[in-house]
């Protein structure tokens, strides 16, 4: 075992890139004959053990522990202070894009016999694929999903909010004047896309009359997100092992997601062709009512109807 233990000297953490079968079979070549059993046992009396990595370092980033902390702190002070205004809070983010065809969907479900799906997943065998942003309603408990066909740009989040708030926000909270969003600090929503902020502005602010309040989660942190844990797990967990083999079928799974809190889940397709790299000029961003949060200002802003 000396060649065959690597770890720390200063720890005592100690581990062998041997099986048990490979050792006993290497100890039979010293005339030491022994089962693969009884190397475990004997391991397991050396303080050795089956063991697999573990995520506990965290990534190089420059947010330190302080500063997520405190912008978790202030996240919650800002929903409560809209939560006794009677204002909406949504959570909002983008899904992981699904092939749409007769492909492995990960899971497990009771069959009598398992389904057969293509061997491999190749896009150029996909009918498309799905790219779903979800809009979660904390207040209320909801989902409003919009299923794109393009790409997951900043239009096409914007869209999807938008569309959310015509269909159901404005019916929901109809004196509101204020939309508190939470979101990620990556992908089409982060907080230093400039597409983002504008068209929250062109959009939500100037042609619907709502102040946005936008508080992002540190990096890092997104799957504190509500979205992730409210509303895209339970989706995951509806359509498990099965194939999405058309859009009308990944939509389907997603309006029948419940949960035994009372969630309930609205979906739509948006076949608009959303093109990547727009880019936003100085002049238009000069345009823009926006103020930054003397609390983390990289994180949390808000805009204002012109």
């Amino acid at each position: 075992m000396k060649h065959e233990v690597a770890g720390s000297p200063m720890g005592g953490l100690r581990w062998t890139r041997k099986s048990v079968g490979k050792i006993a079979r290497e100890l039979r070549n010293h005339r030491i004959c022994v089962s693969a059993n009884t190397v475990a046992k004997l391991l397991k009396q050396m303080e050795f053990s089956l063991k697999v990595n573990r995520k506990w370092l965290e990534s190089a980033t420059k947010v330190t522990p302080e500063q997520r902390d405190g912008q978790f702190q202030y996240i919650g002070t800002v929903r409560e202070e809209f939560a006794a205004e009677g204002n909406p809070a949504i959570s909002v983010d983008a899904k992981k894009k699904e092939l749409v065809g007769n492909f492995k969907n990960n899971g497990r479900c009771w069959e009598r016999a398992p389904r057969k799906v293509n061997d491999h997943d190749f896009r150029s065998q996909a009918d498309g694929r799905a790219v779903p942003y979800g809009v979660y309603d904390v207040r209320a408990n909801t989902g409003y999903v919009s299923i794109g066909t393009s790409h997951d740009t900043a239009a096409f989040s914007v869209d999807a909010i938008e569309s959310w708030w015509l269909r159901e926000g404005k019916k929901r909270y109809p004196d509101a004047r204020k939309l508190l969003i939470l979101a990620d600090c990556g992908g089409s929503n982060g907080p230093r896309l400039r597409a983002w902020k504008w068209r929250l502005q062109r959009q939500l602010c100037n042609r619907m009359g709502l102040l946005v309040t936008v508080c992002h989660y540190p990096p890092g942190t997104s799957k504190y997100n509500p979205i992730e844990h409210r509303l895209f797990s339970e989706i995951s967990k509806n359509w498990a092992a099965q194939p999405l083999t058309s859009f009308e079928r990944v939509a389907k799974f997603i309006r029948t997601t419940r949960t035994a809190t009372g969630l309930k889940v609205r979906a739509y397709l948006n076949g608009k062709h959303y093109p990547t790299g727009e880019a936003i000029s100085d002049a238009q961003m000069a345009n823009l009512e926006l103020t930054k949060h003397e609390n983390y200002p990289q994180w949390n802003y808000t805009l204002e109807p012109q």
